[in-house]
């Protein structure tokens, strides 16, 4: 029993696939929350659960001997979620951001390397005779490996890599357009992931050396620790997965998407509406103020309107020439000076008049007050009423 079946190194694989493969199974059978974005988590831990196994098949001490005594196939096949891992990624990222999101058949394009990949692996490895299988396996290691392998598999990260940059972009364009749909940004904060995409990005940027290294080590003699690469690559993969689900439960309900024809119709000529529904938006803010609510969105004020989001959403963008972040804001800056001159709030907390002008928070306040009134939000006050004590009869 004092036998040590394994070492730190595969104890982190094992982990990584406890973690992903238990995760997976929470989200298949989870009924609340968006049903394809959960699916599309569930599969891309699925790939992050095949890959650390398909490391432990190929160069585990333990695995390796009990693996070559099962099956032969079991080698290598795992690998095939290489190919998968990212698109996965990219269409789970696809699905958080934009509102009513479907798979398309465009996203079946991010698929066609693994289709190639997978036919040439039948070909190549599964359909040949099980001797041939077991001899190459019983001398198999990294310095015999064909050349046109290890050009496969520097394609492989090349892609991966790709793909990863393709989720940035895609969390770029959401950031970009949020302001069109909600007028306070604490709530969509996507920090936590773009921290999770960077890191897979770093790691599959580390892929990319360990190709290159093992090229160089064994095709051109030049020496490279590719192994140490390979290492850090897998602690850095069980730390980035411990993260992403620890903050896709915490944080998940906070997409809430972006209808992608509210950005198009920006790209449009210039229209002329109807006074009638521009002097209904502009009556219905001063009277009811809207704006008081923390949390008010583009659709909420559809709503309460009585209009289609994408009608207001050009109203706002083409004639008033903002975005629905600015649009709201700046009755917010209005509300908040009216409050600042008011007798009863002379020693009234900067805090309070910006919740109570409907500032979630206080950054965004201080710099939509100063753009648009030139100073900040004190040094208002504090003129205002200098200048009224020194004004008044003594």
């Amino acid at each position: 029993m004092k036998e040590v079946l394994f070492n730190t190194h595969d104890l982190a694989l094992i982990f990584t696939m406890f973690i992903c493969l238990s995760f997976s199974v929470f989200l298949i059978t989870l009924k609340k929350g968006n049903k394809l974005s959960n699916c599309l988590l569930a599969c891309f831990l699925l790939t992050q659960a095949a890959i650390p196994l398909d490391n432990l098949i190929n160069f585990g001490e333990a695995f390796r001997p009990f693996a070559l005594n099962l099956s032969p196939n079991l080698f290598y096949t795992f690998g095939l979620a290489f190919w998968l891992e990212v698109p996965l990624l990219l269409l789970y990222i696809k699905s958080l951001v934009n509102k009513n999101y479907q798979l398309q058949k465009l996203d079946t394009l991010l698929f066609i390397p693994f289709v190639f990949y997978a036919t040439y692996f039948t070909v190549d490895w599964l359909m040949a005779e099980n001797s041939i299988k077991l001899a190459a396996l019983k001398q198999n290691n990294i310095e015999t490996t064909p050349l046109i392998d290890r050009s496969i598999y520097f394609f492989r990260e090349c892609f991966r890599f790709s793909i990863s940059v393709l989720c940035f972009l895609e969390l770029q364009k959401y950031q970009n357009n949020i302001k069109n749909e909600f007028a306070e940004l604490e709530s969509v904060d996507l920090t936590w992931l773009k921290v999770l995409v960077i890191g897979f990005l770093a790691v599959h940027l580390n892929a990319i050396f360990v190709s290159l290294g093992i090229i160089m080590s064994y095709d051109i003699g030049i020496i490279v620790d590719h192994e140490l690469l390979g290492l850090t690559s897998n602690y850095a993969v069980l730390l980035l997965i411990t993260s992403l689900i620890f903050f896709s439960a915490g944080h998940s309900k906070i997409f809430q998407g972006i209808d992608d024809t509210l950005i198009s119709e920006q790209d449009k000529s210039i229209e002329v509406f109807e006074p009638e529904k521009i002097q209904k938006i502009e009556t219905y803010l001063l009277q009811n103020k809207p704006y008081l609510n923390h949390l008010l969105t583009l659709d909420n004020l559809a709503s309460q309107l009585s209009m289609g989001s994408r009608n207001l959403s050009s109203i706002i963008n083409r004639h008033f020439g903002k975005n629905f972040f600015e649009f709201i804001n700046y009755y917010r800056v209005e509300e908040s000076k009216r409050l600042l001159l008011l007798e009863e709030n002379k020693t009234v907390t900067m805090l309070d008049i910006m919740d109570k002008a409907g500032f979630n928070s206080k950054a965004t306040f201080n710099t939509f007050f100063k753009k648009l009134v030139g100073i900040t939000p004190t040094q208002f006050r504090k003129e205002y009423w200098e200048n009224k004590n020194a004004s008044s009869p003594h």
